[in-house]
């Protein structure tokens, strides 16, 4: 039997743009396996889904900047595995039948429905060339979800079903997992529902036949599709270290976590005592490490006993830095995929650059700056301290939201090294302590991050599109709710908590409605449609 898979729609206000050319892009020539991106419209013929006779599919609607942005999302995602993933048809049709699978995107859904794509799952290795679809208007041209819905479908056709969640009876809450967190560390399952977070990641976790039905992603797509992961790139052990050749000073290196148990070891060497800045970003395709799969963590080795010096870990973004002072010798670094408070470490995996920097050492008495924190409920509670009492011209304790554009923190707030306040507005906060010597050097201390909810999560719709009179909607907590037709005219009232199926015999006529929910923290609205 076929399994049809269709993934969760989402409803949006648009204007469609067109395709201004055409990129070909190759995430991996010379793999025999391929998956195909196909955006320039399709004629689909002769496979599983022409029930009816041909399906015509026309373009996606993009253009090539949307094009780019979408594939670097699903290449990242990809990345792992020995796949090529493409947008070149010649790769494509050069590639075994039952080794390929072209992703129809498109804005022709009328032949399926309301969805964001669809799939037959296990499809991959049919051989006889049934795509998978992604509609690309339905998802409102946005290139995060239309990125997310390509990844998803085609995990479909490699034999995953989805990543769905359970509550503590092993009762279904959702279909899909629509993950944790929030920020550049937010979290959610690839084959969950990923339009939300930031990081999206293959899984391990219960897909929707039982909570102890468990599905782990890269077992699945490595074991019956014909290809597995890539070689590794750089090796783990120190005696076949990467070697690191600086010039003018500068480095640059990239590599790839193929496996969560995969580590990279670099090897460099320092004739005199220098100042060591290391830059280490996961992949991705904007500010915050948009589209990025890979939470880093750098540890520094020195000398020839390999004795750690520091492991570098953020916990609240996916890349690190390092800024230290390290004498004449022998260094390692070991790059590896790291989980956080939202998602562990299966699947932190994908490529990164490593930027390196070296700078002349001018202090006689070097500086070395601590900052400790800690969260005093809705309060941060800041300390700090230095090596040294002498040599210093000023300190100044820094802050930012995105842990990189760092502001002054306003020395009125804090006195003999101690800050205990409380921030106005803002989710995630990130400190770090600037220290000025008397000849005018800036040395940093380690950053101090904190999280906290920023606002009340509301609840929300599990799908924007109602077929019937009843509609589902994840919550936390009781709320009232009220639904009205476009005229204002209540048609359903009543209260909901956690996990529910509202029916409502006044939506039985087709159009939009508005469904409102309230407690005693606020009001939330969304809109319908009752098809």
């Amino acid at each position: 039997m076929k399994t049809i898979l269709p993934a969760i729609f989402l409803f949006f206000s648009f204007s469609p743009s067109a395709i201004a050319g055409m990129p070909l892009y190759n995430s991996y020539p010379s793999a025999t396996a391929v998956i195909f991106l196909d955006f320039d419209g399709h004629t689909v013929n002769g496979t599983s889904w022409n029930f009816n006779g041909p399906i015509v599919c026309g373009g996606a609607g993009l253009d090539s900047s949307q094009i780019t942005a979408i594939f670097n999302r699903v290449a990242e995602d990809y990345r792992p595995f020995n796949i090529n993933i493409t947008t070149d048809s010649a790769t494509f049709l050069h590639a075994p039948l039952n080794r390929r699978m072209r992703v129809v995107v498109t804005t022709t859904s009328d032949w399926y429905g309301q969805a964001g794509g669809v799939a037959f799952v296990n499809s991959f290795t049919w051989g006889d060339d049934s795509p998978c679809f992604v509609f690309s208007a339905l998802l409102g041209f946005d290139t995060k979800n239309i990125g997310e819905a390509a990844a998803h479908e085609a995990g479909h056709t490699l034999g995953l079903y989805h990543q769905s969640k359970y509550d503590n009876n092993c009762l279904k809450q959702s279909e899909y997992n629509y993950g944790n967190g929030g920020g550049e560390i937010g979290w959610a399952p690839i084959m969950g529902a990923g339009y939300y977070q930031n990081l999206t990641l293959w899984n391990n976790g219960p897909n929707p036949y039982g909570c102890t039905s468990y599905q782990s992603d890269l077992d699945v797509i490595t074991s019956m599709n014909g290809f597995s992961y890539r070689s590794d790139d750089h090796q783990e052990k120190f005696n076949r270290a990467t070697n690191i050749n600086f010039g003018n000073n500068q480095f640059t290196i990239s590599g790839i976590i193929e496996r969560s148990t995969d580590k990279d070891v670099f090897k460099f060497n320092l004739p005199s005592r220098k100042r060591f800045r290391l830059n280490a970003v996961p992949y991705n395709i904007g500010t915050g490490n948009q589209g990025a799969d890979l939470d880093l963590s750098v540890t520094l080795f020195g000398n020839s006993e390999k004795v750690i010096l520091n492991t570098y870990n953020p916990g609240l973004l996916l890349n690190c830095f390092v800024d230290t002072l390290l004498n004449a010798g022998t260094y390692y670094i070991r790059t590896e995929g790291t989980g956080n408070i939202n998602a562990t470490n299966y699947a932190s995996l994908g490529s990164y650059s490593l930027q390196g920097l070296l700078e002349p050492d001018t202090t006689l008495n070097p500086v070395h700056p601590v900052l400790e924190g800690l969260l005093l409920n809705d309060r941060h509670q800041l300390s700090w301290g230095r090596n040294t009492v002498t040599g210093v011209k000023t300190e100044t304790l820094e802050i930012a939201s995105d842990g990189r554009n760092f502001e002054p923190v306003s020395p009125a707030l804090y006195q003999q090294r101690h800050l205990l306040y409380k921030p106005a507005g803002g989710s995630v906060f990130h400190y770090r302590l600037k220290v000025v010597s008397d000849d005018g050097r800036s040395t940093y201390s380690n950053i101090v991050s904190f999280s906290q909810k920023a606002g009340v999560q509301g609840p929300r719709l599990v799908s924007n599109i109602v077929s019937a009179n009843t509609i589902t909607v994840m919550a936390e907590g009781v709320y009232t709710y009220y639904i009205s037709d476009l005229n204002g005219r209540i048609v359903c009232q009543g209260k909901l908590n956690s996990y529910s199926s509202i029916t409502c015999r006044g939506i039985n006529t087709a159009g939009i409605y508005i469904i409102r929910f309230a407690n005693d923290k606020g009001t939330w609205d969304e809109k319908f449609i009752r098809q």
